[in-house]
């Protein structure tokens, strides 16, 4: 990246994002995944963490392939919190994928992120509500969003594929560029129906 602007502590610096953004959304049709892939790699983002779920396979296969980008497997989601706050000490930018049930995980580790006001920006598959088949799913799914404005994190949700690339930029402009702590939450109508 060539640029003259100084970079600010944590983060790199600013740049132009609108192409990326309406190249991603005019592939939208073809894969959600790789729209929101490409807008992530326009905001720089050097990090990806994650728990496998299916909901999020693609999008952290793309991010896995990438050699620019570190792959953190966690063994639970409060791990990943902890990893973007280091690498925003490290100047770098992260994202932190999630299910809603890992949302609950990381409850007391989000205050972390919301009192240092280190940028923080969240990618939560949402369960317990569209066609759930698993009880065990539907209590954090309704909590989601009740419990990251509990502890002071704002929230986007996506209803529709057409308006989560936007989501996602507007999200990540709000983390990285404001210091805020942002979960851009995406609704399970989205996702593939699953079957056991």
């Amino acid at each position: 990246m060539t640029s003259t602007e100084p970079i600010a502590p944590g983060g790199a610096a600013r740049r132009d994002r609108g192409q990326t953004t309406g190249e991603a959304r005019s592939s939208l049709g073809v894969s959600w995944p790789g729209a929101v892939y490409r807008v992530l790699k326009g905001f720089e983002v050097r990090q990806m963490s994650f728990v496998p779920d299916a909901g999020h396979s693609e999008l952290i296969e793309l991010f896995r392939a990438d050699p620019d980008i570190v792959s953190n497997v966690l063994t639970t989601e409060e791990e990943g919190v902890a990893i973007a706050a280091g690498a925003w000490l490290g100047g770098e930018r992260s994202v932190l994928l999630t299910q809603s049930s890992g949302v609950g995980n990381c409850i007391n580790m989000l205050s972390l992120a919301v009192i240092s006001r280190f940028p923080l920006l969240m990618l939560v598959t949402m369960r317990g509500e569209w066609a759930e088949f698993n009880p065990w799913q539907v209590p954090m799914g309704q909590a989601t969003e009740p419990a990251l404005k509990a502890i002071g994190v704002r929230s986007l949700r996506a209803e529709a594929q057409d308006e989560l690339v936007d989501m996602v930029a507007a999200g990540a402009t709000l983390a990285y560029e404001a210091d805020q702590q942002i979960a851009v939450l995406i609704s399970q109508r989205m996702l593939a129906r699953k079957v056991w």
